[in-house]
């Protein structure tokens, strides 16, 4: 079928079509009049999970962050948030609420508390603003005060029992770690017990992680290293050496004052000599016992390495048994400082009052109520009339197929069209006007009315 046959079966069910939109337009109407407004209130919160927590220092990843803005939207609209809701905004005294209740259906089994906060969770809306850490919850009421009370209580409620049960999971936690700590603490205290033993048994002591007879050993080695030369002692502030300085300030003095030939000078002269012979005779001899010294210590100290390395060699088996007792009291003591550094920060978590929500404001309600909305309603009404009768316009034509144009005649036999006969005056007869326009084909059939 063509467009044009479309438009001339909808002008033929124009009466329907109007009828179809003209009802759906006044039922609109009808239910927007019987049924109250609704308001919408609607207030906004902020999880801080992106930023570290402050007690444990760790950040959620991205799938933790949307299943945990998951859970909690759901949390929300659980029973555990809407039961405190119905209670904190009066509804399990409220006689209105009590008498529909005891009204409710036989097989309806809940207690009024479920049965009230049913109603908070069915009027509840919890959506996430896209691509942020921001929750929005809606509450829909009949009054805008209502709505705006119990969308303050769903907050409240929900921020209660976010950190409700971050304590309790915290004092679960905490009273773990403290078990795992005592356990720790004995397999500590054994580990001790176990290598002290072994060290008094076996004579060896276990200090900065090495055993006392390796550390002795390192410390004879490194003495035990010959120096490239003899260093002698300083005699800059011997007695000599003062003396000469004060015949040298003298002589200086004399010199400035005295000639070159003065006997002053020349007896000062010569007991400068004279020191200075002195002083260079007793370097000699202190580089010579120095010297000697060095030796004799040196061939000491190689004996008692070699000494020293021989005990060592000799306890090498225990002291190898010595340092894996050591490592097992040094994984032992790990073990117990982070069980009591976990044990202590759920501890802390456990008393902490930060939820980890940000209230952006309190709830706020439009000017208009969300329910009825003309604007959408009557222009939905419209559409669905207009819809609704040209359905029913095509269903009826497909039921009843009427000739109405020369183009309903086409048909595969391909008779030629002759013409079209006008019927009679629709105001003379009245089944004449059904009838509408008479068409005639050529062939076998001739003539053919509609």
């Amino acid at each position: 079928m063509s467009i044009g046959q479309f438009l001339i079966i909808f002008w033929a069910r124009r009466v329907l079509i109007l009828a179809a939109t003209a009802s759906c337009l006044i039922g609109a109407l009808i239910v927007t009049a019987i049924l109250p407004p609704q308001w919408k209130a609607t207030e906004r919160l902020m999880l801080d999970f992106v930023k570290p927590d402050p007690i444990t220092g760790l950040v959620m990843q991205s799938p933790q962050a949307r299943a945990y803005l998951a859970t909690q939207m759901e949390l929300i609209t659980d029973y555990s948030v809407a039961g405190k809701v119905a209670e904190q905004v009066g509804w399990l005294t409220d006689p209105v609420l009590t008498a529909q209740y005891n009204k409710r259906a036989k097989d309806d089994k809940r207690d009024f508390r479920h049965w009230t906060a049913d109603i908070v969770i069915k009027n509840t809306k919890v959506t996430s603003v896209q691509d942020s850490n921001i929750l929005e919850i809606a509450y829909t009421a009949p009054t805008p005060e209502e709505a705006i009370a119990v969308t303050d209580a769903l907050r409240k409620a929900y921020m209660e029992a976010s950190l409700q049960f971050r304590r309790q999971d915290a004092e679960r936690n905490a009273v773990w770690y403290t078990e795992q700590s005592a356990k720790a603490k004995e397999t500590l205290d054994q580990a001790i017990a176990t290598e002290g033993r072994f060290e008094r048994e076996n004579g060896l002591v276990m200090q900065d992680k090495t055993d006392v007879e390796s550390t002795h050993l390192q410390s004879l080695s490194v003495q035990s290293t010959p120096f490239s030369g003899v260093v002698a002692p300083s005699l800059e502030g011997s007695q000599a050496s003062m003396q000469l300085a004060d015949i040298e300030a003298q002589l200086a003095t004399a010199q400035t004052m005295l000639g070159p030939n003065n006997p002053e000078v020349i007896s000062l002269q010569s007991k400068r000599a004279l020191m200075k012979s002195l002083i260079e005779r007793d370097k000699a001899a202190t580089r010579a016992s120095l010297a000697q010294a060095q030796v004799g210590g040196q061939r000491a100290l190689e004996q008692a390495v070699q000494a020293q390395k021989a005990k060592v060699i000799a306890n090498s088996e225990k002291i190898g048994v010595l340092n894996q007792l050591h490592q097992d009291v040094e994984r032992a003591r790990d073990a117990y400082n982070k069980m009591q550094e976990k044990g202590a920060q759920f501890r802390q978590e456990a008393v902490s009052g930060d939820v980890g929500i940000t209230l952006l404001g309190n709830a706020t309600t439009p000017k208009s109520a969300a329910f009825p909305n003309y604007l959408l309603i009557v222009p939905g009404s419209l559409v669905l009339g207009l819809g609704v009768g040209v359905f029913v316009s095509l269903l009826m034509e497909l039921l009843r197929r009427r000739v109405r144009t020369q183009e309903d005649l086409v048909n595969d036999e391909d008779l030629p069209f002759i013409c079209a006969v006008p019927g009679p005056d629709s105001t003379k007869s009245r089944s004449a006007k059904s009838r509408g326009w008479r068409l005639s084909l050529a062939g076998n059939r001739g003539t053919v009315s509609a």
